[in-house]
């Protein structure tokens, strides 16, 4: 019997990697016998860099700059001319100084560092995990570490931040790397936000970074003047496209800018782990993440392992720390079953301290019914 374990992380709890060898250890308690191959995954947010580091790729780790200006150490993926950076990794809200928000001031800059790297570095595609972006700049920061020059109507530069383009008359990108100029970026997005509106990044997104009411009328002025400099400057307007509010606009920036493909982020990781071959003699699959609900429908990591693995007959199983689809809906994903650590233990704070051993016995169990 031949497994593969290919689990995104348990959020607060276990990273991909920590939940695929506790599942792991547990089957092969079970059954000995049996072959287990890891391949820990992500759905093209935190965890995407780490997902393909543990398929083979190299892990470049690179001085950038946090969404307030601190100094980072961000780690992105590197295999021949391809790169994989994270935004969290670089301009995360994971990253902001002792957690206090910044959403007036935050910026993407230090995520154009990193990216600036990799185009140093000899890349010439570059997948971009977007999520859990601090910043709502629009991707105004990400363009100005890449070389472009962002001016006020005096011929100053915009300081950085979603706040500061309210000021902005128009953007200079001929000092634009001219490597970035020639490479193919890739979008891991999973989201359809415009830039500006009701749904738009700054009335969706920004409360979560620290926005409040006052603030949310001055990024979404601010974002507007972004796109109108920004259209002036490439002949068209970006901003209603599906994808353009993703982490605080930085879709914006990307569409307007760099030409990128955009692509949901599971097929993405999938394909950069190599997970058809790893299907091609597998008798089953294990896959999960935290919670199994609604949002992991529209297209989570594990939707997008069971779909690959039902086209070629491999039957599915999923683990997750808790559960709330109907059995209904657990046929239509493609899973055999579904196992919750909350049916072990319900009290939610010890499910997340005992992951671990409350997933190795999962795995023992998995064993006894497959």
């Amino acid at each position: 019997m031949r497994v593969v374990v290919a689990p995104d992380k348990f959020k607060g709890s276990l990273t991909a990697a920590g939940v695929a060898d506790a599942l792991a250890t547990g089957i092969l308690d079970g059954k000995p016998e049996w072959t287990v191959q890891r391949v820990p995954i992500a759905d093209g947010g935190d965890g995407t860099v780490a997902a393909a580091v543990a398929a083979g790729w190299q892990a470049v780790s690179v001085a950038t700059e946090g969404p307030t200006g601190a100094p980072v150490l961000a780690t992105y993926a590197r295999r021949g001319s391809a790169a994989v950076v994270e935004l969290a990794a670089a301009v995360g809200l994971v990253l902001l100084p002792n957690g206090r928000a910044e959403p007036l001031t935050a910026s993407t800059f230090g995520l154009g560092l990193v990216m600036k790297d990799a185009l140093e570095r000899g890349a010439t595609e570059i997948v971009i995990g977007l999520g859990g972006s601090a910043s709502t700049d629009g991707g105004a920061g990400m363009m100005q570490a890449l070389g472009a020059r962002i001016l006020n109507a005096d011929g100053s530069e915009v300081q950085r931040g979603g706040a500061a383009l309210a000021g902005a008359a128009r953007i200079d990108l001929s000092g634009l790397v001219p490597a970035a100029a020639a490479a193919t970026f890739v979008l891991a997005c999973d989201v359809d936000n415009p830039l500006l509106g009701d749904n738009g990044a700054t009335a969706v997104y920004a409360p979560q970074k620290g926005a409040d009411a006052a603030d949310l009328v001055v990024l979404e002025a601010a974002l507007a003047q972004w796109a109108s400099i920004a259209a002036a400057a490439i002949g068209r307007d970006v901003s209603t496209e599906p994808g353009a509010g993703a982490a605080g606009g930085t879709g914006f920036g990307a569409m307007a800018f760099l030409d990128p493909q955009q692509r949901p982020g599971i097929d993405i990781v999938l394909e950069l782990v190599g997970f058809d071959s790893v299907l091609a003699d597998a008798d089953l699959v294990v896959t999960g993440e935290g919670s199994l609900d609604e949002q992991s429908l529209a297209g989570k990591a594990p939707i997008g392992v069971a779909t690959r693995a039902q086209a070629v007959g491999v039957p599915v199983v999923a683990v997750a720390g808790r559960s709330v689809l109907s059995d209904e809906q657990v046929r239509a994903a493609g899973f055999a079953r579904v196992y919750s650590l909350a049916d072990v233990e319900p009290v939610l704070e010890r499910s997340i301290a005992n992951a671990a051993e409350l997933l190795e016995g999962v795995g023992r169990r998995i064993t006894e019914q497959f």
